[in-house]
């Protein structure tokens, strides 16, 4: 078993923020909202009805339980965090079917998962590609996959908040984690923008990045932009020309897609700031 493995077997039980309630359902409220934008659902308060939903990465489920309540008519959640899924099962075992399996081996049928997550989780598994080709397997035909990704090149590091630490290679990056005392190893492993491309080869990418970012209010992150700085920022995003943002993409910290197996185009309102097709190799 190699040591990044090793490390995700009980990630909640060290990652303080995979049990911080208040934050997982203002995540889970964005993903729904990217995901009723994208599908053109009719009723905002339940914009995953009939649908069957997989939150692959799930530990304490509370991202999985919010997916339930927006309707689906099964909902699953996967990790190999056995102390989180415990947790998870214990609370939220009523709504949802809490599954410990492997992202690269996931136990649903083929095309048979209408809406799969898999939010800031990449950097985390020890062969991303193989989690990536198991989910286009498992997702139906008309399916819909969200996809939050970390940028290798955004400057500060999410987990550790340490400038450029993504930068490094491995064995600097073990090095600077230690000598700031936020752990003993840096076991993330981010891709650029560019890679994260490639390993979405087999599917059709929309892009949600700027989207989320110019309308917080219409995808469930009004806390994105506090007070008068932050409305400034929205209105400066809101007129911005996209040759302008896109200028900016190589760096961006967080990307926010949405892809499917065959070519969807959003069906939601237009937006000051609209969604964009991502080529893919």
């Amino acid at each position: 078993m190699s040591r990044q493995r090793a490390a995700q077997l009980e990630y909640s039980e060290f990652q303080s923020a995979m049990l911080d309630e208040e934050k997982r359902r203002r995540k889970a409220a964005k993903i729904i909202a990217v995901l009723g934008h994208f599908l053109g659902a009719e009723d905002p308060d339940r914009p995953l009805a009939g649908l069957t939903v997989a939150d692959i990465g799930c530990s304490a489920g509370f991202i999985a339980d919010e997916l339930a309540r927006a309707g689906a008519s099964r909902t699953f959640g996967v990790d190999i965090d056995v102390p989180g899924l415990r947790k998870a099962a214990e609370r939220f075992g009523e709504r949802v079917e809490f599954v410990c399996a492997d992202g690269g081996a996931l136990p649903f049928p083929d095309g048979s998962i209408d809406v799969l997550v898999f939010n800031h989780i990449y950097e985390h598994v020890v062969d991303p590609d193989a989690v990536i080709k198991d989910m286009h397997r498992v997702l139906a035909d008309d399916g819909v996959l969200y996809l939050g990704l970390g940028n290798r090149l955004g400057v500060m590091e999410p987990h550790y908040k340490l400038p450029f630490l993504s930068y490094l290679p491995p064995a600097a990056a073990d090095r600077y984690v230690r000598a700031f005392g936020r752990a003993d190893n840096y076991y993330e492993r981010f891709r650029t923008r560019g890679g994260l491309r490639r390993m979405l080869r087999d599917f059709h990418v929309w892009d949600y990045t700027f989207p989320v970012l110019a309308s917080p209010e219409r995808f469930a992150g009004g806390e994105l932009f506090p007070g008068a700085v932050g409305r400034a920022a929205k209105g400066t995003l809101e007129r911005a020309p996209r040759s302008a943002l896109k200028a900016l993409l190589p760096i961006v910290p967080t990307y926010l897609w949405v892809a499917t197996r065959r070519p969807r185009r959003p069906r939601g309102p237009v937006l000051p700031q609209p969604p964009e097709p991502v080529r893919t190799p």
